[in-house]
């Protein structure tokens, strides 16, 4: 009783203070139905084609796999109230992402535009904003231009308010909302062992008045995972701090060191702390800023590969893209989470979050599920020569990455470009956008993605992945050893990853006896094949330990409007998964079989319903010591190839209906129906 006493004194000690300044600043969200025309409107302009439409939305929900997609403009409106208790505070308008060039208006006045499809911004409309009746115009464009990334990539790039919009009701004299869309607040990990994290506590602040004193900080720490041996809920508070006045901001910083801390382990404990950020003028509290936070330590060995807390971690993960089937980008939190439920089924511990920023929300659920996250800017394919703007652009894009998600501790990496071409010459603006994160974040380290083992701009980050498809688009799966024995360099000192690689897929086409890669950008895509090259091709990569990541290409098949190929227009099949997310495809559970723990077993081919052959082998994937497969009730042996895939040779079917499953000890079980419809070797 005692130590539930001590728990709830705690928790309501932290309620009380949480209350006391919950009214400094509050967050009102201001998406659900919104006005849409696809044209554009200026303000004041008289336009009767208005629509309803739900925010978060994309204009090429419908349109996003076809070659002609729409890239041109298209205009939001939304009629608002002040919230109460604004007065005499700052309002601000949190856009999480327009696609791909926005000019915020509020009462027929500029407010500020903002380019770039992936960050974050933040419109302040404190001078223009009324108690009642504002109209908040947003004209917003996805046309190509050639000063914003991407200019070029292997995917759609959707139109419209695709993420959440909210109202920011903050202190005039606060933690500033201004700083390229971040919280203001930035926690830099120093060092971090199992007996100490040494941190850094910045806070930026904008001053539009006198304070009575130097401003201070009072940062209070709590473990959202683990009590004392009390049974009190582990919290830890520093007080203190320098201002001094920035480049852009006054700024308060405060080291603190916390003992023994609960470190953020990846997938084996993610253990997150809250950390609240007090910004003090003298005993008053001016602003308060709650950030969750991971303490970890990482690096990666040359030879050896990715360590977390000191730890061999090697990291095995999928790439993934954001857009949905009949949605685009304009996805919901809920999406989010089924996608994080089936990574999490697959097994994997990394995910490269490809080509582009992805939502704050799933970053945040990276950091809970203990996912390391390879994070990254557009910068795909070219760029253009002696254009100051892209230069400038691009090198904004990495500062809002890195200040919007300087503090989850999901991530690990800047990752500078991906497949840039020749013609472009790349290599000043990658060196100045690898500077630039080093400046901005020296905590973590900078990566490319290359399929060009020769360009220059490889021998600038830290570490570099290569995207390599053998037994797709080139020679066949065995040749995966090529690609890591001619870039992996024992004494080059440049730690490789295998950032992409894959193969197509339609559930759909169905081959039992592929040998070689189909015509990659034909309309035939067997299923066997792709999974076939997983199996191939992970086995070399599992024999060199000296890989520091690995990403499959792709989680999710996505939106590529200028392919034609597969079952499909416009879409790349080379997901695990189907588009619409409700089809698995083998080579996932493949995956899953190296990576789950938890017992299951999957029969291979089981689409493939219409069999023209008597004698077919069976392929299973199965994490189980003794899988039994039965066909008919007559029992064939299994015999493991390795890597948990088991195969039956030689097994019959009878014509018709034939009931195919596999048992196993642990009591997983799988089955299909297959039917024979006739030999095609007899006449």
């Amino acid at each position: 009783m005692k130590n539930l006493r001590l728990i709830f004194l705690t928790i309501v000690a932290v309620a009380v203070s949480m209350m006391a300044t919950a009214q400094l600043r509050f967050s009102l969200p201001l998406d659900g139905k919104w006005e849409f025309v696809k044209n554009d409107v200026a303000p004041g302009a008289v336009c009767s084609a208005w629509q309803q439409v739900a925010i978060p939305h994309s204009w090429n929900a419908a349109d996003g796999c076809t070659p002609d997609y729409y890239r041109g403009d298209g205009t939001y409106r939304k009629s608002f109230d002040a919230p109460a208790k604004a007065k005499g505070k700052r309002v601000v308008l949190h856009f999480e992402g327009v696609s791909q060039h926005a000019r915020v208006y509020l009462n027929g006045n500029f407010v500020t535009e903002h380019k770039g499809s992936f960050t974050a911004f933040n419109a302040d409309v404190t001078p223009y904003l009324k108690a009642k009746g504002n109209e908040l115009l947003v004209r917003v464009s996805n046309a190509k231009d050639e000063t914003v990334i991407p200019l070029a990539g292997d995917f759609t790039v959707f139109g419209g308010i695709y993420r959440p919009v909210s109202i920011e009701v903050v202190p005039e004299n606060g933690i500033t909302v201004n700083d390229h869309g971040s919280k203001g607040v930035f926690i830099k990990q120093n060092k971090v062992t199992a007996e100490e994290a040494q941190l850094e506590v910045l806070a930026k602040v904008d001053l539009t008045a006198r304070v009575k004193n130097k401003l201070s900080l009072r940062v209070v720490f709590t473990d959202d995972s683990r009590n004392d041996h009390t049974g009190t809920v582990k919290m830890f508070e520093f007080k203190g701090g320098a201002m001094q006045r920035g480049s852009d901001f006054y700024q308060v910083k405060l080291p603190v060191t916390i003992p023994n801390p609960h470190l953020w382990n990846g997938k084996k404990d993610a253990a997150m702390y809250t950390c609240q950020v007090y910004l003090m003028d003298g005993n008053k509290v001016v602003d308060m800023v709650a950030e969750q936070i991971g303490l970890r330590s990482f690096h990666i060995d040359h030879n050896k590969g990715f360590f977390l807390n000191g730890e061999s971690y090697p990291l095995r993960g999928v790439n993934r893209h954001q857009d949905r089937k009949d949605q685009g980008w304009a996805i919901t939190q809920a999406d989010h989470d089924e996608d994080m439920a089936m990574i999490k089924e697959i097994g994997a511990n990394t995910i490269r979050l490809a080509h582009y920023p992805h939502s704050q929300y799933f970053y945040s659920l990276c950091d809970r599920e203990g996912m390391l996250v390879w994070a990254e800017i557009p910068f795909i394919e070219k760029g253009t020569k002696d254009n100051a703007e892209f230069d400038n652009n691009t090198c904004e894009m990495l500062v809002e990455l890195i200040r919007q998600s300087y503090n989850h501790p999901s991530i690990f990496c800047w990752s500078l470009y991906n497949e840039l071409g020749d013609g472009t010459n790349p290599e000043l603006l990658v060196a100045r956008l690898n500077d630039l994160a080093h400046r901005e974040d020296p905590t973590r380290v900078t990566v490319g993605a290359t399929n060009n083992a020769g360009r220059p701009e490889n021998q600038i980050p830290d570490v570099v992945g290569h995207n390599t498809y053998p037994g797709w688009y080139w020679d066949n799966p065995e040749n995966m050893k090529w690609t890591i024995a001619w870039n992996y360099k024992p004494d080059s000192g440049k730690s490789i990853a295998i950032s992409e690689y894959g193969a197509g897929a339609s559930i759909k086409h169905h081959d039992q006896h592929i040998k070689s890669a189909p015509k990659t950008d034909g309309e035939w895509h067997p299923e066997e094949w792709q999974a076939t090259v997983h199996e191939v091709n992970y086995r070399i990569i599992d024999e060199n330990p000296q890989l520091w990541g690995t990403f499959v290409w792709n989680m999710f098949d996505f939106a590529s409007a200028g392919r034609h190929e597969g079952d499909a227009l416009g879409i790349n099949d080379k997901g695990l998964c189907t588009y619409d997310r409700k089809v698995r495809k083998d080579a996932f559970y493949f995956y899953k079989a190296q990576w789950n723990p938890e017992p299951m077993v999957h029969i291979c081919s089981k689409r493939d319903t219409e069999r023209k052959e008597a004698v077919t082998d069976v392929k299973v994937y199965c994490n189980c010591k003794n899988p039994v497969l039965t066909v008919n009730g007559k029992v064939y042996t299994l015999e493991n190839k390795g890597h948990n895939t088991w195969v039956a040779k030689d097994v019959q079917l009878k014509l018709g209906a034939n009931e195919v499953t596999v048992v196993t000890d642990e009591g997983v079980t799988d089955s299909c129906g297959w039917v024979f419809v006739g030999d095609k070797n007899k006449k």
